[in-house]
């Protein structure tokens, strides 16, 4: 139970695998949950706003890396129980490209990330975000066939 006796709700998260060439761009997570894990740009859906605009949002607040041609890809149901604070996310993946390929990923929010990198798909770096993980080991390929 949180505080004030109310259960906890899922919330829903937008992740974005941000496609150039053969990479995905990466984060090493600074957080509670998933510290020092790989994960994808994202975060919180926003009241009234598209799966769309998050991600381009999110991949712009992180990043600074602006996004287009987004489409939606699938959905997980995440539920984290052993983490310090138990959440339950229900998440949204999309793709996106660069808008200009020349652009160069920042460390916009460094209280909760390491930092961001480019990552052949078929290399990616241990440890991954455990969601991201699941998504890996079930043989999901965000790039366009």
């Amino acid at each position: 139970m949180e505080s004030g006796g109310r259960k906890p709700e899922p919330r829903v998260a937008v992740v974005v695998f941000l496609l150039n060439g053969k990479s995905v761009l990466l984060g090493k997570r600074r957080s509670s949950t998933g510290d020092s894990t790989f994960a994808l740009p994202g975060g919180h859906l926003e009241f009234g706003e598209s799966f769309e605009a998050c991600a381009a949002r999110e991949c712009k607040e992180e990043t600074g890396l602006d996004v287009n041609g987004t489409e939606y890809l699938t959905v997980t149901n995440n539920v984290f129980l052993e983490e310090p604070k138990p959440s339950h996310y229900v998440t949204v993946f999309v793709r996106a490209f660069l808008t200009d390929p020349t652009q160069v990923p920042q460390n916009l929010e460094p209280d909760k990330c390491y930092g961001w990198d480019w990552f052949n798909w078929d290399s990616l770096p241990q440890p991954l975000f455990w969601p991201l993980e699941k998504m890996v080991k079930t043989g999901f390929n965000p790039f366009p066939t």
